[in-house]
């Protein structure tokens, strides 16, 4: 996990500055960039210290030995779920919810029913039916 480590913990010596420089060239007239900014930067270090304190937990992987071989990373990645349509539904429902806080509230409603059960959905896929665990 070192590379993404000093990706993110990169981005916290990159926004920082570049915050101060962004509100010393608009004269302090503009805030709210200069907020992003800080955010952007603190949400780097937000990352770059979950994945500093997660690497430290686990054994080096093939990606973090540049002289590893490529048939060390072979073998189970993990469970991904190769038929589930519920991101397919939960990904419209979100995009009425959030064309809603835009158009009105009536159509963030109708986002809003269609989200929830498919977020439930999604979460329980796999405790019945046929693929339950």
């Amino acid at each position: 996990m070192k590379p993404e480590t000093w990706l993110f913990s990169g981005g916290i010596l990159f926004f920082l500055p570049v915050a101060f420089v962004y509100g010393m060239l608009t004269r302090w007239d503009e805030w709210v960039g200069f907020i992003a900014l800080l955010l952007t930067g603190g949400l780097a270090l937000l990352v770059g210290t979950y994945l500093t304190i997660t690497a430290r937990r686990i054994d080096d992987r093939p990606e973090d030995n540049p002289r590893a071989d490529i048939s060390e990373g072979a073998g189970e990645q993990g469970f991904f779920s190769p038929h589930s349509w519920w991101p397919l539904y939960l990904a419209l429902g979100g995009a009425i919810t959030f064309f809603g806080v835009a158009v009105g509230w009536w159509l963030w409603l109708i986002g809003v029913v269609i989200t929830v059960p498919m977020i439930v959905g999604w979460v329980f896929e796999y405790y019945k039916g046929e693929h339950a665990h």
